[in-house]
């Protein structure tokens, strides 16, 4: 007798969905509206549990292989799941890396809201920026990892990807440094938008070493406090 698997009563599409084909092949058996219709349910099915195990798994998976040596087989190893089911939300690595990065980014950008929300002057907001922002490598080594190593690596995310999480992030030193403008702490002639990039600049490059360094020199509270005083003393008037 053959050994070939039938096809299940279900019918095809959920058996194909079940053995996972790419969005590309599903585009070929399935007319236009159809097509829409599965892809927009299983965009909106992605806060199921599964989606978040599969994101915890690629966490560590990456940081842990790196994003090129690591397989979608691990990942769905990690997290339990069979291979295909991997597909089913998200068309391949590079979108498990982007996804990824904005469910974190959600997550990072709240929490640094939350915190500057507790400072009432501008001079404090950017010193809690600085710690804020380096306390989230210490506190999340894998995810460090991610963003300041693996992510660089992706081509989709550095070329196509419109990282709108991010700018909001560098945007809150923005209206920090707008805010002190305003009540006369900042010198006027600073401009914003290029000064965010400069502190978070700073910052980055200080988060690279930590996760790069096998040893640490510094401990967190000295380096925000250090790279804070650096732009503080150049903007206050």
């Amino acid at each position: 007798m053959s050994r070939e698997k039938a096809v299940p009563q279900y019918g095809l599409i959920p058996f194909l969905l079940k053995k996972i084909l790419t969005w590309k092949c599903l585009r070929m058996i399935m007319n236009e509206q159809s097509f829409i219709n599965a892809y927009h349910f299983l965009m909106k099915n992605r806060t199921t549990e599964k989606y978040y195990r599969i994101i915890n798994a690629a966490t560590k998976i990456f940081a842990k292989k790196g994003f090129y040596k690591a397989k979608v087989s691990e990942i769905a190893k990690e997290a339990k799941v069979a291979d295909g089911t991997i597909y089913i939300y998200f068309e391949n690595k590079d979108d498990i890396l982007i996804s990824l990065f904005e469910e974190q980014m959600t997550l990072v950008l709240e929490n640094m809201k939350t915190q500057l929300s507790r400072e009432t002057d501008a001079i404090k907001k950017i010193e809690k920026f600085a710690e804020t922002h380096l306390r989230l490598i210490e506190q999340n080594k894998d995810l460090a990892e991610i963003i300041q190593v693996e992510l660089r690596q992706s081509s989709k995310f550095m070329k196509e990807y419109e990282n709108e999480k991010f700018l909001q992030y560098l945007n809150l030193i923005r209206d920090i440094l707008r805010e002190g403008q305003a009540k006369g702490l900042f010198k006027k002639e600073i401009i914003p938008d290029i000064a965010k990039r400069a502190f978070f600049g700073a910052l980055d490059e200080m988060s690279r070493f930590w996760v790069l360094s096998k040893r640490k020199k510094y401990d967190i509270e000295t380096a925000a406090k250090q790279i804070s005083q650096y732009f503080l003393h150049g903007l206050i008037t």
